[in-house]
């Protein structure tokens, strides 16, 4: 059942995110901006650690987790640090994330080469 919950979610995640940019004008950029801000958002309000809860990796996977992620992290700061905790906090459980992506990109350009 935790299979079929996780595959409903980030099936629909990704559902939503294809019906946006197939019937908008939307690009993947605006999209996956607008999937940060939403993540964000029912984080604020305590949905998405429910949807964790429920939906675990399902609810784990796509680019809303990041937004979880940037605002779980400032939220949890905010308690220990103060106005402070805001900066610092957003950065605590991305980092690992972002340099990954960095180090990643860096290594595929080293690697390959553009066609044009």
């Amino acid at each position: 059942m935790i299979f079929v919950a996780a595959f409903v979610c980030c099936g629909g995640i990704c559902m939503l995110g294809q019906l946006l940019y197939d019937h908008t004008k939307l690009t993947a950029g605006h999209i996956t901006s607008l999937f940060v801000v939403i993540g964000a958002a029912l984080d604020t309000f305590g949905i998405y650690d429910w949807l964790l809860r429920v939906c675990q990796a399902g609810a784990a996977l796509p680019i809303t987790s990041f937004g979880h992620s940037l605002i779980h992290g400032a939220l949890e700061a905010t308690e220990t640090k103060g106005l402070l905790g805001i900066l610092l906090g957003t950065f605590d459980l991305t980092a690992a994330g972002i340099t990954a992506g960095i180090l990643f990109a860096f290594v595929a350009a080293i690697c390959f080469r553009p066609k044009s």
